[in-house]
C-alpha cells in the first residue's frame, strides 16, 4: 500500500518564510522612525484601539444628523463580523508578531492579543472608513488617511508585518462592501 505524501509546504513553513522576508521591512520602518514619529504612531495606534469608531460615529452624526443611525448600525455590524473573522484567523494562523519574533523592537505599545495575522486595527479602520465614506463622502478626507496611518502604525511599532496589514485592509474592504449588498 502506498501513502501519498503532500510535498507542498505547510502553512507554518510558508508563514515562516514570509516572516523572514518581511521582518527586515518591519525593522527598517521601526529603526528609521524617530522618537517623535514613534510617539505619533503610538497615538494613532491607541486611537485605533476603538476610540476611532467612537470619534467616527460622532463625525457621522455631525454630518448626517439622525440619518446616521442606519449607517452606525451598518458600521457596528461590520465591526462585529470583522472581529469574529479576525479572531478566528488569528487562532488558526498563530503567527507571532514581529516584536515577539525578533530582538531590536522597542516595546512601545502593548499588543491587544498574542498573534499578528491579520491586523484587526487595520481591518476595523478600513471597514469603518469604507462604510462611513460611502454614506458621507466628505468624511473620506479624514477617515481614509487615518485608516492608512493606522495600518502604517502597526508596522512601524513592530506589531504587524506588512502582509498582516494588507490582509486586514482587504478583509475590512470586502466586509464593508458586502454590507452594502444586502
Amino acid at each position: 500500500m502506498r501513502v501519498a505524501i503532500d510535498s507542498r509546504p505547510s502553512w507554518q513553513h510558508r508563514q515562516h518564510r514570509m516572516s523572514e522576508w518581511e521582518l527586515p521591512i518591519c525593522r527598517l520602518f521601526h529603526e528609521r522612525a524617530s522618537a517623535p514619529v514613534r510617539r505619533f504612531f503610538c497615538l494613532i495606534s491607541r486611537i485605533g484601539d476603538g476610540h476611532y469608531g467612537y470619534i467616527g460615529l460622532v463625525l457621522l452624526f455631525l454630518v448626517l444628523g439622525t440619518s446616521a443611525i442606519p449607517v452606525a448600525i451598518q458600521a457596528a455590524s461590520v465591526a462585529l463580523a470583522g472581529h469574529l473573522v479576525y479572531k478566528a484567523l488569528k487562532r488558526k494562523t498563530a503567527r507571532p508578531r514581529p516584536l515577539h519574533a525578533a530582538v531590536g523592537f522597542d516595546f512601545t505599545v502593548p499588543p491587544l492579543d498574542r498573534y499578528s495575522f491579520p491586523s484587526g486595527h487595520t481591518l476595523h479602520a478600513v471597514a469603518f472608513a469604507f462604510v462611513a465614506s460611502a454614506q458621507a463622502p466628505v468624511l473620506g478626507w479624514i477617515l481614509v488617511p487615518f485608516a492608512v496611518l493606522v495600518g502604517l502604525s502597526r508596522v512601524v511599532l513592530g506589531l504587524h508585518y506588512p502582509t498582516d496589514v494588507l490582509a486586514g485592509a482587504l478583509l475590512g474592504s470586502v466586509m464593508a462592501w458586502g454590507s452594502f449588498q444586502f
